[in-house]
């Protein structure tokens, strides 16, 4: 605590041998960090920049690979500062903004994994109706929603840690995520009751959703004949590999916070790092390399 300034501080205590190799860690992460805006803004400006990628799944495309830039954009900057720093510190109420932007977007990769569930159905299950129902006001609806939702309740969890009293000043982490309510000198009940909602809310019901549209387009898939089976597995494929990259981004937060007390640092560390290196550069591969329309464009981009 710095009483002059009054500004609390938190000790980001999840690094392992900083000091030792700090260089190290530093370029490893500067390295991902480019690859993973070159990868996803090249595919964004792709969609972007050419008409017949203006469909609603290219959208949606372009909306998760813009959300997964921005991600890796709140998490990323403040690693390259601890890693040339003695100290790996971070003011409380950057702490929050850091747990802001952090669930905020991951909670918008949700919807939108699922308003891509959702289109994927409809042009499958119901093709004669798929320009009237995925029309410019529905796709925009929903992106509007996948970002909007998680922003706003995200935002009621922070304005409630905010007003809490800390007892602790070290995070078991290297960033700012549900371990910061380990900190608090009292649980408080309205944020565990407020989170369960918002878990509900902006986790579970999208993942049956997502089950839901899937299970369907498999039933109408396996009944049609060979070319809808062919387009189905074009289109889905890349999403529902996404989607399981995702699944297992949120388990390894999920562990991180459950079991940090019951792991080593390292394990702790490298189980972290699994969340933020892996997922933000899986995205823009899978989609560069199994959907036929990008991929013919980046082909054509690089001259290959």
């Amino acid at each position: 605590m710095d009483s002059e300034l009054n500004v609390t501080y938190i000790t980001l205590g999840g690094h392992v041998e900083v000091r030792k190799y700090k260089y190290l860690y530093f370029w490893i992460m500067f390295i991902v960090f480019t690859l993973i805006l070159c990868f996803n803004l090249t595919i964004v400006c792709l969609i972007w920049k050419h008409r017949n990628l203006h469909e609603p799944m290219y959208v949606f495309i372009a909306a998760l690979l813009l959300n997964s830039a921005m991600f890796s954009a709140a998490i990323y900057p403040k690693l390259f500062i601890d890693y040339l720093s003695e100290k790996q510190i971070i003011s409380y109420s950057a702490c929050l903004f850091q747990f802001y932007l952090f669930y905020s977007l991951s909670g918008a990769e949700f919807l939108l994994l699922a308003g891509m569930a959702y289109d994927r159905y409809v042009s499958i299950c119901k093709p004669l109706q798929y320009p009237s129902i995925m029309s410019r006001a529905t796709v925009s609806a929903f992106l509007a929603l996948a970002w909007l939702l998680p922003a706003c309740q995200t935002a009621v969890a922070v304005i409630l840690s905010a007003d809490m009293k800390l007892c602790h000043f070290t995070l078991k982490g290297i960033y700012c995520n549900n371990l910061i309510y380990s900190l608090h000198c009292v649980s408080s009940r309205a944020l565990s009751v407020f989170g369960v909602f918002a878990l509900l809310d902006v986790g579970l019901l999208p993942m049956l959703f997502i089950l839901f549209t899937y299970t369907r387009i498999l039933i109408i898939s396996y009944k049609s004949c060979r070319e809808v089976r062919r387009k189905a597995a074009q289109t889905c494929l890349p999403h529902l590999l996404v989607l399981i990259s995702f699944s297992c981004f949120c388990g390894y937060d999920i562990l991180t916070v459950r079991l940090g007390s019951d792991l080593s640092k390292t394990v702790r560390l490298v189980m972290t790092l699994q969340a933020v290196l892996y997922h933000p550069l899986f995205n823009p591969i899978i989609y560069g390399v199994k959907m036929k329309e990008i991929s013919k464009h980046l082909r054509r981009l690089f001259l290959i």
